[in-house]
C-alpha cells in the first residue's frame, strides 16, 4: 500500500491507463459523505461504510486500483491493509483523507 498526498492525487489518477482507472473507495459513514465529498475526474467513488467492507469485498474488482478516503486517513488507511491482505494489488491511502482535501485543494468542500 502506498501514501499519496491529496495534491498529488489528481496527477496519479491521470497517470493510470484508461483500461485500469481507479476508484475512489469511501469507506467514511453515509451521514459523512452527505456532508461532503470529493469529486475526482476519471475515478469514480464507490462509498462502503468502513465496517462493511469485509462484507461487500466482493463489489470490488481486486484488478482495479483503489484510492480509500476517510475523513482524516486512518480509517482508509486500515482499510488499504485490509485489502492488500485480499490480494488487492494496487492500494492507495489517500492522506489526510477529505478533511486535506477541503484545506489544502479544494475550499469548495466543507469541513467537519
Amino acid at each position: 500500500m502506498q501514501q499519496v498526498s491529496v495534491k498529488d492525487l489528481p496527477a496519479l489518477v491521470a497517470s493510470f491507463e484508461a483500461g485500469a482507472r481507479p476508484i475512489v473507495l469511501d469507506v467514511r459513514e453515509p451521514w459523512e459523505v452527505q456532508a461532503a465529498s470529493l469529486a475526482l475526474h476519471g475515478a469514480p467513488t464507490v462509498c462502503i461504510p468502513m465496517n462493511e467492507v469485509p462484507g461487500r469485498l466482493a463489489e470490488l474488482d481486486v484488478a482495479q486500483p483503489v484510492l480509500s478516503l476517510c475523513h482524516h486517513g486512518m480509517r482508509s488507511l486500515q482499510v488499504a491493509a485490509f485489502l492488500e491482505r485480499q490480494g488487492f494489488g494496487q492500494v492507495f491511502n489517500i492522506a489526510g483523507g477529505i478533511d486535506a482535501w477541503s484545506r489544502e485543494v479544494d475550499a469548495s468542500v466543507p469541513l467537519y
